[in-house]
Protein backbone atom coordinates (compact mmCIF):
# COMPACT_ATOMS: atom_id res chain seq x y z
CA UNK A 1 0.00 0.00 0.00
CA UNK A 2 1.64 3.30 -0.86
CA UNK A 3 2.30 5.82 2.10
CA UNK A 4 1.48 9.18 1.97
CA UNK A 5 4.23 11.39 2.76
CA UNK A 6 2.61 14.33 3.90
CA UNK A 7 2.70 17.92 2.81
CA UNK A 8 5.60 19.02 1.35
CA UNK A 9 5.48 22.27 2.87
CA UNK A 10 2.83 22.16 5.86
CA UNK A 11 3.80 24.50 9.08
CA UNK A 12 6.54 24.23 11.23
CA UNK A 13 5.90 25.00 14.71
CA UNK A 14 7.56 27.60 15.70
CA UNK A 15 11.23 27.01 17.01
CA UNK A 16 13.01 28.45 20.18
CA UNK A 17 15.48 31.16 19.71
CA UNK A 18 18.90 29.72 18.36
CA UNK A 19 16.93 26.55 17.01
CA UNK A 20 16.77 26.09 12.94
CA UNK A 21 14.08 25.81 11.45
CA UNK A 22 13.03 24.21 7.58
CA UNK A 23 12.78 27.73 6.58
CA UNK A 24 16.36 28.67 8.22
CA UNK A 25 18.09 25.46 6.60
CA UNK A 26 16.94 26.42 3.34
CA UNK A 27 18.40 29.79 3.24
CA UNK A 28 21.55 28.63 4.62
CA UNK A 29 21.55 25.97 1.81
CA UNK A 30 20.93 28.46 -0.53
CA UNK A 31 17.40 26.33 -1.94
CA UNK A 32 13.86 26.58 -1.25
CA UNK A 33 11.52 25.32 1.09
CA UNK A 34 9.83 22.69 -0.69
CA UNK A 35 13.38 21.03 -1.54
CA UNK A 36 14.40 20.92 2.17
CA UNK A 37 11.20 19.64 2.76
CA UNK A 38 11.43 17.25 -0.31
CA UNK A 39 15.07 16.07 1.65
CA UNK A 40 13.39 15.23 4.51
CA UNK A 41 10.96 13.06 3.41
CA UNK A 42 12.86 10.76 1.50
CA UNK A 43 11.54 12.67 -2.56
CA UNK A 44 13.50 11.43 -5.37
CA UNK A 45 12.58 14.38 -6.95
CA UNK A 46 16.20 15.86 -5.44
CA UNK A 47 19.53 16.04 -7.30
CA UNK A 48 22.12 14.39 -5.42
CA UNK A 49 24.45 17.50 -4.96
CA UNK A 50 21.81 19.24 -3.49
CA UNK A 51 20.38 16.28 -1.40
CA UNK A 52 24.29 16.39 0.26
CA UNK A 53 24.36 20.17 0.57
CA UNK A 54 21.11 20.38 2.54
CA UNK A 55 22.02 17.24 4.55
CA UNK A 56 25.23 18.68 5.12
CA UNK A 57 23.14 21.67 6.49
CA UNK A 58 20.48 19.67 8.75
CA UNK A 59 23.58 18.33 10.58
CA UNK A 60 25.60 21.29 11.79
CA UNK A 61 22.67 22.31 13.00
CA UNK A 62 21.92 19.58 14.69
CA UNK A 63 18.44 20.01 13.46
CA UNK A 64 15.45 17.63 14.64
CA UNK A 65 12.14 17.36 13.43
CA UNK A 66 8.97 17.43 15.70
CA UNK A 67 7.29 14.22 16.12
CA UNK A 68 3.86 15.14 14.99
CA UNK A 69 0.83 13.24 17.09
CA UNK A 70 -1.12 12.09 14.39
CA UNK A 71 -0.15 10.53 11.20
CA UNK A 72 -1.20 10.98 7.31
CA UNK A 73 -1.24 6.81 7.27
CA UNK A 74 -1.19 3.59 8.96
CA UNK A 75 1.03 3.50 11.86
CA UNK A 76 4.45 1.34 10.49
CA UNK A 77 7.90 0.35 11.63
CA UNK A 78 10.26 -0.90 9.62
CA UNK A 79 12.11 -4.29 9.92
CA UNK A 80 15.44 -4.54 7.71
CA UNK A 81 17.35 -7.78 8.18
CA UNK A 82 20.65 -8.34 6.67
CA UNK A 83 19.86 -11.55 4.98
CA UNK A 84 16.57 -13.20 5.14
CA UNK A 85 15.74 -17.07 3.74
CA UNK A 86 16.62 -18.83 6.94
CA UNK A 87 14.22 -19.88 9.83
CA UNK A 88 16.52 -18.06 12.11
CA UNK A 89 15.02 -14.83 10.66
CA UNK A 90 11.92 -16.58 10.75
CA UNK A 91 11.79 -16.55 14.36
CA UNK A 92 12.86 -12.69 14.50
CA UNK A 93 9.99 -11.58 12.41
CA UNK A 94 7.57 -13.82 14.18
CA UNK A 95 8.63 -11.85 17.35
CA UNK A 96 8.57 -8.30 15.58
CA UNK A 97 4.98 -9.60 14.88
CA UNK A 98 3.60 -10.48 17.55
CA UNK A 99 3.82 -7.41 19.15
CA UNK A 100 3.14 -4.80 16.44
CA UNK A 101 -0.21 -6.48 16.18
CA UNK A 102 -1.20 -6.43 19.79
CA UNK A 103 0.09 -2.07 18.59
CA UNK A 104 -2.18 -2.03 16.04
CA UNK A 105 0.81 -1.30 14.35
CA UNK A 106 2.17 -2.67 10.60
CA UNK A 107 5.57 -4.08 9.83
CA UNK A 108 7.49 -3.38 6.28
CA UNK A 109 9.87 -5.60 5.91
CA UNK A 110 13.41 -5.30 4.43
CA UNK A 111 16.72 -6.79 3.02
CA UNK A 112 20.26 -5.94 1.97
CA UNK A 113 20.93 -8.93 0.10
CA UNK A 114 24.03 -10.11 2.53
CA UNK A 115 24.93 -6.68 3.66
CA UNK A 116 25.44 -5.11 6.77
CA UNK A 117 24.83 -0.91 5.74
CA UNK A 118 21.70 -0.17 4.20
CA UNK A 119 21.59 1.64 0.18
CA UNK A 120 20.32 5.28 -0.04
CA UNK A 121 17.52 4.13 -1.62
CA UNK A 122 16.43 2.19 0.96
CA UNK A 123 16.76 4.84 3.29
CA UNK A 124 14.50 7.12 1.07
CA UNK A 125 11.79 4.86 1.08
CA UNK A 126 11.62 4.79 5.06
CA UNK A 127 12.13 8.44 5.28
CA UNK A 128 8.70 8.69 2.99
CA UNK A 129 7.01 6.60 5.14
CA UNK A 130 7.79 7.81 7.92
CA UNK A 131 7.58 5.16 10.51
CA UNK A 132 7.48 5.14 14.19
CA UNK A 133 10.94 3.43 13.98
CA UNK A 134 13.53 1.24 12.72
CA UNK A 135 14.58 -2.03 13.73
CA UNK A 136 17.80 -3.46 11.81
CA UNK A 137 18.58 -6.73 12.18
CA UNK A 138 22.10 -7.57 12.04
CA UNK A 139 23.01 -4.56 10.01
CA UNK A 140 23.79 -0.56 10.99
CA UNK A 141 23.41 2.59 10.26
CA UNK A 142 26.76 4.68 8.98
CA UNK A 143 27.24 7.86 10.89
CA UNK A 144 25.37 10.12 7.71
CA UNK A 145 22.60 7.77 8.27
CA UNK A 146 22.23 7.87 11.44
CA UNK A 147 22.20 11.49 11.29
CA UNK A 148 18.79 11.22 8.44
CA UNK A 149 17.03 9.33 10.93
CA UNK A 150 17.81 11.29 13.84
CA UNK A 151 17.15 14.53 11.76
CA UNK A 152 13.69 13.14 11.09
CA UNK A 153 12.67 12.09 14.85
CA UNK A 154 12.59 8.48 13.68
CA UNK A 155 14.23 5.98 16.28
CA UNK A 156 15.89 3.21 15.70
CA UNK A 157 17.38 0.19 17.67
CA UNK A 158 19.48 -3.13 16.31
CA UNK A 159 18.71 -6.58 16.93
CA UNK A 160 22.04 -9.18 17.12
CA UNK A 161 24.40 -6.07 15.98
CA UNK A 162 27.25 -6.92 13.47
CA UNK A 163 29.60 -4.77 15.32
CA UNK A 164 30.02 -2.55 18.11
CA UNK A 165 27.41 -0.59 18.04
CA UNK A 166 28.19 3.25 18.53
CA UNK A 167 27.83 4.70 21.58
CA UNK A 168 23.72 5.37 22.45
CA UNK A 169 22.31 3.39 19.86
CA UNK A 170 20.11 0.66 21.62
CA UNK A 171 20.49 -2.89 21.12
CA UNK A 172 19.12 -6.37 21.85
CA UNK A 173 20.83 -9.36 21.77
CA UNK A 174 21.96 -12.66 23.78
CA UNK A 175 25.09 -13.40 25.52
CA UNK A 176 26.57 -15.15 22.67
CA UNK A 177 29.67 -15.65 24.87
CA UNK A 178 28.02 -17.43 27.43
CA UNK A 179 26.47 -19.74 24.63
CA UNK A 180 29.53 -20.61 23.21
CA UNK A 181 31.04 -21.15 26.77
CA UNK A 182 28.35 -23.89 27.60
CA UNK A 183 28.10 -25.41 24.45
CA UNK A 184 31.60 -26.09 24.80
CA UNK A 185 31.80 -27.06 28.08
CA UNK A 186 29.32 -29.90 27.46
CA UNK A 187 31.90 -31.23 25.20
CA UNK A 188 34.25 -31.12 27.55
CA UNK A 189 32.48 -32.66 30.36
CA UNK A 190 31.13 -35.74 28.39
CA UNK A 191 35.28 -36.38 27.58
CA UNK A 192 35.83 -34.98 24.22
CA UNK A 193 39.41 -33.67 23.75
CA UNK A 194 39.39 -32.78 19.51
CA UNK A 195 36.27 -30.43 20.13
CA UNK A 196 36.05 -28.44 16.86
CA UNK A 197 33.95 -25.15 16.20
CA UNK A 198 32.55 -23.90 13.06
CA UNK A 199 31.40 -20.18 13.45
CA UNK A 200 29.88 -17.28 11.04
CA UNK A 201 31.99 -14.55 9.55
CA UNK A 202 34.95 -13.61 11.24
CA UNK A 203 33.55 -10.12 10.87
CA UNK A 204 30.48 -10.65 12.41
CA UNK A 205 30.76 -9.73 16.59
CA UNK A 206 28.36 -12.87 17.59
CA UNK A 207 30.73 -15.08 15.38
CA UNK A 208 33.44 -13.72 17.74
CA UNK A 209 31.76 -14.41 20.75
CA UNK A 210 30.50 -17.44 20.42
CA UNK A 211 34.51 -18.33 19.73
CA UNK A 212 35.75 -16.84 22.54
CA UNK A 213 33.29 -18.82 24.77
CA UNK A 214 34.71 -21.78 23.02
CA UNK A 215 38.00 -20.84 23.75
CA UNK A 216 37.36 -20.12 27.30
CA UNK A 217 36.22 -23.14 28.19
CA UNK A 218 39.22 -24.79 26.73
CA UNK A 219 41.04 -22.41 28.53
CA UNK A 220 38.78 -23.46 32.33
CA UNK A 221 40.47 -27.50 32.19
CA UNK A 222 43.57 -26.31 30.64
CA UNK A 223 43.84 -28.09 26.70
CA UNK A 224 44.96 -26.42 24.51
CA UNK A 225 43.38 -25.30 21.24
CA UNK A 226 44.17 -26.73 17.85
CA UNK A 227 43.60 -24.50 15.61
CA UNK A 228 43.01 -26.71 12.64
CA UNK A 229 40.26 -27.37 13.98
CA UNK A 230 38.61 -23.46 14.22
CA UNK A 231 36.60 -22.30 10.74
CA UNK A 232 34.52 -19.13 10.42
CA UNK A 233 32.34 -19.46 7.26
CA UNK A 234 28.82 -18.09 7.06
CA UNK A 235 26.05 -19.87 9.30
CA UNK A 236 24.50 -21.82 6.42
CA UNK A 237 23.91 -25.45 5.96
CA UNK A 238 26.21 -25.56 2.85
CA UNK A 239 29.13 -23.76 5.23
CA UNK A 240 28.09 -26.90 7.87
CA UNK A 241 28.72 -29.68 5.41
CA UNK A 242 31.87 -28.19 3.68
CA UNK A 243 33.41 -27.46 6.54
CA UNK A 244 32.29 -30.78 8.26
CA UNK A 245 33.81 -32.46 5.40
CA UNK A 246 36.76 -30.93 6.46
CA UNK A 247 37.04 -31.69 9.86
CA UNK A 248 35.85 -35.11 9.90
CA UNK A 249 37.86 -36.01 7.03
CA UNK A 250 41.45 -34.96 8.56
CA UNK A 251 43.45 -37.76 9.90
CA UNK A 252 43.03 -37.05 13.62
CA UNK A 253 39.57 -35.71 13.07
CA UNK A 254 37.58 -34.53 16.33
CA UNK A 255 35.41 -36.17 17.68
CA UNK A 256 32.71 -33.57 19.04
CA UNK A 257 31.81 -30.25 16.80
CA UNK A 258 30.29 -27.29 17.72
CA UNK A 259 28.47 -25.31 15.41
CA UNK A 260 27.51 -21.63 15.03
CA UNK A 261 24.22 -22.16 13.84
CA UNK A 262 21.50 -25.18 14.00
CA UNK A 263 21.46 -25.07 10.04
CA UNK A 264 25.33 -25.61 10.02
CA UNK A 265 24.65 -28.38 12.61
CA UNK A 266 22.47 -29.64 10.00
CA UNK A 267 24.98 -29.74 7.31
CA UNK A 268 27.08 -31.50 10.13
CA UNK A 269 24.77 -33.77 10.28
CA UNK A 270 24.90 -34.49 6.07
CA UNK A 271 28.59 -34.72 6.24
CA UNK A 272 29.15 -37.36 9.13
CA UNK A 273 26.48 -39.25 7.66
CA UNK A 274 28.26 -39.48 4.11
CA UNK A 275 31.37 -40.34 6.00
CA UNK A 276 29.70 -43.32 7.73
CA UNK A 277 30.44 -41.34 10.63
CA UNK A 278 27.40 -42.08 13.19
CA UNK A 279 26.26 -39.51 15.81
CA UNK A 280 26.60 -39.34 18.77
CA UNK A 281 28.42 -42.69 18.46
CA UNK A 282 31.53 -41.72 16.38
CA UNK A 283 30.77 -37.65 16.82
CA UNK A 284 28.76 -36.00 18.90
CA UNK A 285 27.11 -32.63 17.46
CA UNK A 286 26.04 -29.04 18.61
CA UNK A 287 24.62 -26.41 17.23
CA UNK A 288 22.95 -23.04 18.64
CA UNK A 289 19.61 -21.22 17.95
CA UNK A 290 17.45 -23.92 19.29
CA UNK A 291 15.11 -23.33 15.80
CA UNK A 292 11.72 -25.77 15.92
CA UNK A 293 13.74 -28.17 13.01
CA UNK A 294 16.01 -29.31 16.02
CA UNK A 295 13.53 -31.62 17.64
CA UNK A 296 12.64 -32.84 14.52
CA UNK A 297 15.98 -33.93 12.41
CA UNK A 298 17.42 -37.33 13.86
CA UNK A 299 18.93 -37.46 15.93
CA UNK A 300 17.30 -34.23 17.94
CA UNK A 301 19.85 -31.88 17.81
CA UNK A 302 21.65 -30.82 21.09
CA UNK A 303 21.80 -26.98 20.68
CA UNK A 304 21.95 -23.48 22.81
CA UNK A 305 19.00 -21.90 22.93
CA UNK A 306 18.93 -18.73 21.86
CA UNK A 307 15.61 -16.83 22.23
CA UNK A 308 15.24 -15.21 18.98
CA UNK A 309 11.07 -14.80 19.56
CA UNK A 310 12.14 -13.12 22.32
CA UNK A 311 14.88 -10.80 21.15
CA UNK A 312 12.32 -9.63 18.10
CA UNK A 313 9.32 -8.52 21.06
CA UNK A 314 11.98 -7.26 23.33
CA UNK A 315 13.23 -5.03 19.88
CA UNK A 316 9.79 -3.67 19.43
CA UNK A 317 8.74 -3.36 22.40
CA UNK A 318 11.52 -0.54 23.02
CA UNK A 319 11.57 1.06 19.94
CA UNK A 320 7.11 1.61 20.31
CA UNK A 321 8.29 3.24 23.82
CA UNK A 322 10.82 5.85 22.35
CA UNK A 323 8.77 6.36 19.72
CA UNK A 324 6.38 7.50 22.85
CA UNK A 325 9.10 9.75 24.26
CA UNK A 326 9.99 6.77 26.86
CA UNK A 327 13.68 7.12 27.52
CA UNK A 328 14.52 3.60 27.96
CA UNK A 329 15.66 1.62 31.31
CA UNK A 330 18.37 0.02 29.40
CA UNK A 331 20.17 0.50 26.14
CA UNK A 332 21.79 -2.62 26.12
CA UNK A 333 20.10 -6.17 26.57
CA UNK A 334 21.33 -9.12 25.89
CA UNK A 335 19.12 -12.07 27.12
CA UNK A 336 20.16 -15.27 28.23
CA UNK A 337 21.29 -17.92 25.87
CA UNK A 338 21.05 -21.34 27.46
CA UNK A 339 22.20 -25.08 26.14
CA UNK A 340 19.56 -27.51 25.29
CA UNK A 341 20.61 -31.02 25.47
CA UNK A 342 19.20 -34.07 23.48
CA UNK A 343 20.59 -36.46 21.68
CA UNK A 344 23.29 -35.97 18.97
CA UNK A 345 25.77 -35.66 21.54
CA UNK A 346 27.16 -38.46 23.92
CA UNK A 347 30.02 -39.40 26.22
CA UNK A 348 33.45 -40.15 23.97
CA UNK A 349 33.79 -44.15 23.54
Amino acid sequence: MAQSSGPETGPEPSAPRGKATIASIAAEAGVSVPTVSKVLNGRPDVSQKTRERVEEVLARNSYRRRRSNGSAGPALIDLVFHQLGSPWAIEIIRGVEAVAATEHVGVVLSELGGKHRPPQDLLDAVLARRPLGVVLVLSGLDREQRHQLESRSIPFLVVDTDGEPPAGVPTVGSNNWSGGLSATRHLLELGHRRVAVISGPADVLCSRARVDGYRTAHDEVGIALDPTLTRYGDFSVDGGYRYGMELLSLPDRPTAIFAGSDMQALGVLRAADELGLRVPEDVSVVGYDNLPLAEWVVPQLTTVNQPLYDMGATATRMLLGIARGEAPTNRRLDLAAELVVRRSTAPLL
